[in-house]
């Protein structure tokens, strides 16, 4: 089972241009988010400045698509669009999914969301860990009739995200509401592998140097 060995890895999520992944590199993420189309939420972004992002970004840093694609094919189609190392897919896919997608794409890593909202959350988390490379616990809601499926700056409960980094044997990354101010609570109570933010360090909606910084040194303060 996975959990924080020493410092929580960090991915800046609703990254815009190639020099907000610079500037996010720079300060120590050690991965982005480059988020797709999406029914609703923060920071979606052309497919081809998506792949200009991923292109300029430095090995090892990890570029997450985000994608609200739920057919192997169609999610396939938006890799091939953008290039990305890792596929984050924000909703639900139908059974074999996965295993379509490591067929035809062996080398890129899949991360699956969970809108962690109640028990089944945690059975549905400890089910796919099974099949994934990491798991990213977040605060949506897909049910709703225009899907909420990450962006929404809440928190959730952080107990239950506690349970699903205690039980599942993959990497978790924690997301949803994350901000400089609570951060270091966050990663003590769950101690996941990494953590997710977007709106917790920007200021009118750009990334703002001051509060990533803070951010990552709350983060450390939480171990």
């Amino acid at each position: 089972m996975w959990s924080i060995a020493t410092n929580p890895r960090i991915k800046i999520c609703c990254i815009s241009s190639i020099e907000e992944a610079q500037l996010a590199i720079a300060i120590g993420a050690s991965a982005i988010g480059l988020v797709g189309r999406m029914p609703s939420g923060p920071g979606p972004i052309p497919d081809e400045l998506i792949r200009e992002i991923a292109s300029a970004v430095p090995p090892p840093i990890g570029t997450f698509l985000l994608t609200c694609e739920t057919s192997a094919e169609q999610i396939i189609r938006h890799h091939q669009r953008t290039n990305t190392n890792t596929l984050q897919l924000v909703d639900a896919v139908p059974r074999g999914t996965y295993e379509q997608l490591r067929s035809v794409l062996p080398m890129v890593k899949i991360v699956q969301v969970i809108h962690v909202a109640g028990e089944q959350s945690v059975k549905e988390a400890i089910d796919i860990a099974n099949h994934v490379d990491a798991l990213l616990l977040d605060s949506g809601n897909p049910g709703l009739p225009v899907k909420e499926l990450g962006g929404t700056g809440r928190v959730h409960d952080w107990n239950l995200s506690r349970r699903i980094r205690g039980a599942a044997r993959c990497p978790i990354f924690l997301a949803g509401g994350l901000r400089p101010d609570n951060v270091a609570e966050a990663v003590a109570l769950v101690q996941p592998f990494g953590i997710d933010v977007c709106s917790g360090v920007r200021t009118n909606g750009l990334l703002d140097a001051e509060k990533v910084r803070e951010f990552m040194g709350n983060a450390l303060n939480g171990i």
